[in-house]
């Protein structure tokens, strides 16, 4: 069957399992029941693409006389496996195009003519390179959703492993030193001891390294003599190290807790603004790009050249950014439901940027993306990096805050824009009635920023649309 593409018939599975010393084949077929079959190999082109297996609970039933009867059906079951892995194959590079690689379906017509034009000027003459990809003249949309205090969070989680681990050695030493009075296992103690309180008092991005280095180096031949003090002794070591991450030796609790909340936050969050955006790829073709930090960023690019069959109109940047403002509320009520039963309950904050002027961008070929092309337009990136911890003007407060949502912008035309539709998400139930106009303090390279901070309202899943928490309701019911 396998070698030459051949039906294999068995009219008695029993007696076959007899003759065969009761062989893995007869095992799973008396298993199931079957006391005959037929296993027919569905090939094309001397590949084997699959088998057919046929069973019936009666002696005699399937043989092969009737597996003649096959040769007509299988065909038609060939063309349709066939079929389905062709599906597979295009369905499997449709993820790779989406999750690996940074050109999305709406800008890939371009892609396709450059390697259109790639492939003729080969074969004309041999030399062909690919040429730069660019748009000019669009529209940027920024968004981000952060965690608060997600590096506070992070020292915090390393900090408490990193002192239930030293407690628990030290716990054996002293017990060590019960059996064996050795100066050594004083000053272990007192280090120990030492590295707690530095800990407590001032973690820093290499206190995990000293601890490390210090289990290490001074610690393991330690608990390596200590063990061979008593069962009991041994026992508290084994404990220990049945406690430690086995990649990195070290307890990993807490931090494990942070990591897999952040891990489940973003991945919930990106699948969400991928789904919507879906939807938004209705209001006009344009280009999205979105990746995970701690938290949720993301671009968009809107313009005619990225979308050169359909007339462009700024109608469509004004539904954008109304769709942006609906999705950046809906993200941050997301948030908060996914978090509803964790363990660990961290905040967000939630930022727009908005940007006046048209800008070029251009696929970087050596770092596989799109950029911002130009020295006059690199100041979109400039603000963008620097604007989620810029403060307000003549204070110490920060910009972003958890359960407010900030719109940064410059022109006063912008702030206009942006008040009309928080009225309207207002009547909607997503944002709350207090509405903060603010003055930024200056980041570097860029003066004369401006704020709009608005209160985002939240639903839980069991309440009714009309059902609405502000930040510190919602906290409440979630504690």
């Amino acid at each position: 069957m396998l070698k030459k593409h051949r039906y294999f018939s068995i009219p008695n599975v029993e007696e076959y399992a007899r003759k065969t010393n009761n062989n893995r084949l007869s095992q799973n077929l008396l298993a199931n029941n079957a006391k005959s079959c037929i296993l027919a190999p569905i090939a094309l082109k001397d590949e084997l693409l699959g088998v057919l297996e046929l069973i019936s609970p009666r002696k005699n039933e399937l043989n092969s006389i009737n597996a003649i009867k096959l040769e007509d059906l299988l065909p038609y079951i060939v063309t349709a496996v066939e079929r389905n892995k062709s599906e597979l194959e295009n369905q499997i590079k449709a993820v790779i195009q989406n999750e690996c690689t940074s050109i999305h379906p709406s800008v890939l017509w371009i892609f396709e003519e450059e390697a259109h034009r790639f492939i003729s000027d080969m074969e004309e003459d041999g030399v062909a390179s690919f040429h730069d990809v660019s748009f000019n003249d669009v529209h940027p949309l920024y968004g981000q959703i952060d965690i608060v205090g997600s590096s506070d969070e992070r020292n915090k989680s390393t900090q408490e492993d990193l002192t239930d681990q030293l407690n628990m050695v030290l716990e054996i030493i002293k017990a060590a030193q019960n059996l064996e009075s050795l100066p050594i296992f004083e000053q272990l103690k007192y280090r120990i001891g030492t590295f707690v309180r530095n800990l407590e008092e001032n973690m820093t991005a290499s206190s995990e390294q000293k601890v490390a280095l210090l289990l290490k180096k001074e610690i393991e031949p330690i608990l390596q003599h200590a063990e061979r003090l008593s069962p009991e002794i041994k026992k508290m070591v084994t404990e220990y190290r049945n406690a430690l991450d086995p990649e990195s030796v070290l307890i990993y609790n807490k931090r494990k807790v942070y990591d897999v909340s952040v891990a489940n936050i973003n991945r919930m969050l990106a699948r969400f603004i991928d789904r919507k955006q879906q939807e938004a790829q209705t209001i006009y073709p344009h280009y999205f790009e979105r990746y995970k930090t701690d938290g949720v960023d993301h671009n968009i690019y809107i313009g005619q050249e990225i979308a050169p069959k359909k007339e462009f109109n700024i109608i469509y940047l004004y539904n954008l950014r109304l769709w942006q403002l609906v999705t950046m509320c809906e993200m941050e009520n997301k948030f908060y439901q996914i978090q509803e039963n964790n363990e660990l309950q961290l905040d967000a904050a939630s930022l727009i940027l908005v940007f006046n002027s048209t800008l070029s961008i251009r696929y970087r070929m050596d770092e596989k993306k799109f950029d911002i092309d130009g020295t006059y337009n690199a100041r979109y990136e400039i603000i963008k990096k620097r604007i989620d911890k810029a403060q307000i003007k003549n204070t110490d407060e920060r910009i972003t805050q958890k359960g407010k949502l900030v719109i940064v912008y410059a022109q006063k035309s912008d702030e206009k824009e942006y008040l009309r539709y928080i009225k309207y998400l207002q009547a909607k139930n997503y944002l709350g009635e207090k509405i903060e106009l603010l003055e930024m303090e200056d980041v570097q390279g860029v003066i004369g920023l401006k704020a709009i901070r608005v209160e985002i309202l939240y639903h839980l899943k069991e309440m009714s649309p009309e059902q609405v928490l502000t930040y510190e309701n919602l906290i409440e019911e979630l504690n």
